[in-house]
């Protein structure tokens, strides 16, 4: 199924079938008078008398070919509320046999006129599907027009567009079965980003061995693939401006290598790239919309297989920071990617700060579930901010520890460091004290543990089920909020 949403910035005609009309909390259709004929206003009028007014969503069929749909907006409705009453109303029509719908902004309160862009983009987001290796596709398409003065400016547009087509760029990467999105075809998929202006580089093995990423090789050494570490780059500011920096787990698939996981659920390690496809769609949003802010992207990009030269635990390894790690389990091999994609950031882009974002641990799904991100920092004003960003975009993130006393459980006997903490308990707290490691000269740095978020098998307020693209809005929030 294919949601097509366009915008017209004329006024709706009086007789236009399957017409959604926006009105306040006490479903008051005064404004509607002049924008339906008088038998039809009448018969509404009539009708609500005996609806339940408790409803968000009042359908009404006032002939064979025409339905009202009344859309109510509740009484301080944020942002985020409206993306989800948008959402509500794309699973509502989407269950009808019409496809065609046309939303008269005319008659909207005026007070809601601002909300109204996150209304038409929580049915955006909502309408996302990954059908590309079925068969039998559904071939309806749902139609849904904009019209009236009201609609959204277009630079509102062009901002909320930008962000859907990153958040699905994301999702759609996330859904992509391990045979198809392996490291080769990835680093392929990101090269064509080029054309939005941002300054792509693919560091293959050959350089990556050359600058001695180690760490990240490891992982991806039992692979028949390619393991890689791309970055993007992003120049909307002056030259000498500071980028802010995203970093990603790209674990295409995760066997545990020879840390073997249990086969019940394994197809879903093909979401253990979900950091990495966040930070590709926030960079393609932040291209898209022009954003006034250098900023740069770097994942590292990996299969953790399992073969005749995988890894071995016990193995040690020295990592581009030139720290040493002791490979006690080959299934804690996103935080080895990272080690040295942070080191890397760092040291080559110098930037403001950077933040992390991976399925790192099923720890954090214990903990948090699938309401929260884990958030772990060194750094209190970035935290709070991301804190807040998430709370506005409905994307939530709960701060944990970080202690220096939580490094001896990460102490190596062989090693500078090793990668698990065999003690057991605090499994994602000692995997970011790990990353903190990496992190060598104090820049503000964030690391999100967002195991429990990337996928749902059951939906949510804005997405249908599988990839969420959690992540993407979270972080363009941040960006526009505090850096442009």
């Amino acid at each position: 199924m294919t949601l097509l949403l366009n915008y017209k910035n004329v006024v709706s005609k009086k007789n236009s079938a399957n017409v959604i009309y926006l009105v306040d909390e006490k479903f008051n259709i005064i404004n509607l008078k002049k924008y339906t004929n008088n038998s039809e206003y009448s018969f509404l009028i009539d009708l609500l008398k005996t609806s339940d007014n408790k409803k968000e969503i009042l359908s009404f069929e006032i002939n064979s070919k025409k339905t009202i749909i009344l859309v109510s907006l509740k009484k301080n409705l944020s942002n985020t509320g409206a993306e989800k009453l948008g959402a509500k109303l794309y699973s509502y029509i989407k269950e009808k046999i019409k496809s065609e719908y046309l939303i008269d902004t005319n008659s909207m309160p005026l007070k809601y006129r601002d909300l109204l862009g996150h209304f038409l983009h929580g049915i955006k987001l909502k309408s996302y599907s990954f059908d590309k290796y079925k068969s039998k596709k559904e071939k309806r398409k749902i139609l849904i027009s904009v019209v009236g003065k009201n609609v959204p400016a277009n630079k509102d547009q062009i901002k909320f567009k930008a962000i859907e087509e990153g958040a699905f760029f994301a999702r759609n990467l996330v859904s992509e079965p391990g045979n198809i999105l392996h490291p080769d075809e990835y680093a392929k998929r990101i090269n064509t980003l080029k054309k939005l202006g941002l300054k792509i580089n693919v560091y293959d093995e050959k350089k990556c061995k050359k600058l001695g990423m180690n760490a990240l090789l490891g992982v991806g050494q039992g692979s028949i693939r390619g393991s890689y570490l791309v970055t993007m780059e992003w120049n909307g500011a002056k030259k000498n401006s500071k980028p802010l920096a995203f970093v990603g787990k790209g674990v295409c698939f995760d066997t545990g290598g020879y840390s073997l996981k249990p086969a019940k659920f394994m197809e879903d390690m093909t979401y253990d790239m979900a950091g990495s496809a966040a930070v590709v769609g926030l960079m393609k949003t932040l291209a898209l919309r022009k954003a006034k802010i250098n900023a740069v992207g770097v994942v590292g990009l990996v299969e953790n297989m399992v073969s005749g030269n995988a890894q071995r635990p016990g193995d040690i390894v020295k990592s581009y920071s030139g720290k040493t790690i002791e490979v006690l389990n080959t299934d804690a091999e996103g935080r080895l990617v990272l080690a040295d994609a942070l080191t890397f950031t760092e040291k080559k882009f110098k930037p403001k700060f950077i933040v992390d974002l991976a399925t790192l641990t099923g720890a954090i799904i214990v903990c948090l579930g699938s309401e929260y991100a884990g958030l772990f920092s060194n750094d209190d004003k970035l935290s709070e901010q991301i804190y807040n960003a998430g709370e506005k975009v409905e994307e939530k993130v709960w701060r944990m520890p970080l202690h220096k006393n939580y490094d001896k459980l990460m102490n190596s006997k062989n090693a500078d460091v090793q990668n698990i903490n065999y003690v057991g308990g605090a499994g994602s707290t000692t995997a970011a004290q790990f990353l903190q490691r990496f992190i060598l000269n104090k820049t503000p740095w964030a690391h999100l543990d967002i195991a429990g978020m990337a996928f749902s098998k059951y939906g949510g307020a804005l997405n249908s089920g599988g990839a969420t693209g959690f992540g993407v809005r979270l972080l363009n929030q941040l960006v526009e909020e505090n850096y442009e």
